[in-house]
């Protein structure tokens, strides 16, 4: 049976998982639900509703008799069914660096992107005293991702899911003005790093197309 992952052209957290299950090669096929102006999913796809009933949102994985949403925990689905050797591990080894790892993810979620979505509806009024604490809000933590990139490449060490969930947050970030600047270089560099690999370009490239087809604003890291 094929896998499907049920997804929609600007779901960040989609993008997450498709971005995982490309990297570790796992053969899908990628549904993408119907989308209106206005940022709704709709009409509701069945799969979607089946799967996720209370919240109805993408992501949504549906594998043989597993059937799944969240993407963090289709994320961990992927993991151990495609484990190393055989397919490309996205957490750490040891067992205190996976959960620093996924403590990682789970800040990416939890923590920087709450901001984020508290500038969805201030994008008329950036200057208010909410749009610049979020914005603040969002550089504390690039200065805290600053700083774990002193000793390493990646966030968590190697490349993990860590760099998958921060990477899509901050690309959402960057398009309600909350990017970041040249106080954070090191950051910056681990940014085109994470873009430049073939899975994540995969992705993220008909996403920037399809906010060019709407007249939306493209992140300048992002127009190729």
């Amino acid at each position: 049976m094929t896998t499907h992952i049920y997804s929609g052209p600007l779901s960040m957290f989609g993008a997450k998982v498709e971005i995982a299950a490309r990297e570790k090669n796992v053969p899908f096929e990628l549904v993408m639900v119907p989308f209106v102006e206005g940022d709704a999913y709709e009409p509701k796809h069945p799969e979607v509703l089946r799967v996720n009933p209370v919240k109805q949102q993408v992501p949504v994985l549906v594998d043989d008799e597993v059937s799944l949403f969240d993407s963090t925990q289709i994320f961990e689905y992927l993991e151990d069914r495609y484990p190393a050797p055989t397919s490309l591990a996205l957490w750490p080894q040891g067992i205190a660096e996976r959960a620093r790892a996924r403590q990682l993810e789970q800040k990416s979620d939890e923590v920087f992107f709450p901001n984020v979505i508290k500038l969805f509806g201030l994008q008329e009024a950036m200057q208010s005293p909410p749009a610049i604490a979020a914005c603040a809000g969002c550089a504390r933590f690039y200065e805290e991702m600053e700083g774990l990139l002193a000793t390493r490449e990646y966030l968590a060490g190697p490349y993990s899911f860590a760099d998958i969930a921060f990477y899509m947050a901050h690309v959402f970030a960057d398009r309600k003005g909350a990017g970041m600047t040249g106080a954070t270089p090191r950051l910056v560099a681990w940014r085109d790093r994470v873009g430049d690999r073939p899975a994540v370009r995969a992705v993220v490239d008909p996403m920037m197309r399809f906010l060019a087809s709407q007249g939306r604003g493209v992140p300048a890291f992002l127009q190729r």
